[in-house]
């Protein structure tokens, strides 16, 4: 099981390491370099220590990436589903998790695809999710698709973000797909972000898979 982001307690040594100061190092470095390219040695040298020191604890590079997702999902407010009806709730909820991963894109790829066992963060995540989709009379059997089906075009969105600003620019292209260029430059002269105008017109389809009560 994945230990849970607290200050080791003891007699501290030259570097005091807790699990949420490696956590946080480590994302510093998977944004600046990418996760394949950080490695063991490079953060405790980003930390300060001895690589022996972080490997007392933190055994292997699989067990950072339950600490990097614990962490993030920690950012994702799921008090929402407490005090909102059922699609404000979701809206509010998929914003806030989109502006979590929109301002770590590197980790996406790596805990898209992570298991949700040994990390609490996450299922407490997806706990609130089923409980408020099956109060609202969404059939068990569904529950885990609308949340999949959410929680990719998330990702997606969130990767949209930092996507160049000319992604769709067809150049010399242009016009063999007239309508398709033209549809880019009316969608440049829109008042509010591209990427943010996308994801809301997302939202809104998503939302109508809902139960209606």
């Amino acid at each position: 099981m994945a230990p849970t982001l607290k200050r080791r307690t003891g007699r501290p040594t030259t570097s005091v390491l807790s699990l949420e100061g490696i956590a946080e190092a480590a994302l510093r470095l998977i944004d600046a370099v990418g996760f394949e390219s950080m490695t063991m040695k490079s953060l405790a040298s980003e930390l300060g220590v001895a690589p022996s020191a972080l490997y007392n604890h933190v055994p292997s590079k699989a067990a950072l990436w339950l600490l990097v997702q614990e962490m993030l999902m920690g950012e994702v407010d799921v008090s929402v589903f407490q005090r909102l009806p059922l699609p404000s709730a979701m809206a509010a909820w998929a914003r806030s998790y989109r502006d979590v991963f929109a301002a770590h894109p590197g980790v996406i790829t790596g805990i898209a695809v992570l298991p949700v066992a040994d990390s609490p963060r996450t299922l407490g995540v997806y706990e609130a999710l089923a409980s408020a989709l099956c109060a609202a009379g969404l059939p068990d059997a569904r529950i885990v698709s609308v949340i999949v089906a959410f929680e990719s075009f998330i990702f997606g969105s969130a990767l949209d973000v930092t996507a160049p600003e000319n992604i769709f620019d067809s150049g010399e292209d242009a016009g063999e797909h007239p309508v398709f260029a033209r549809a880019v430059a009316a969608r440049a002269a829109l008042p509010a972000d591209p990427a943010d105008d996308a994801f809301e017109q997302g939202l809104a389809a998503l939302l109508a898979l809902l139960p209606a009560r």
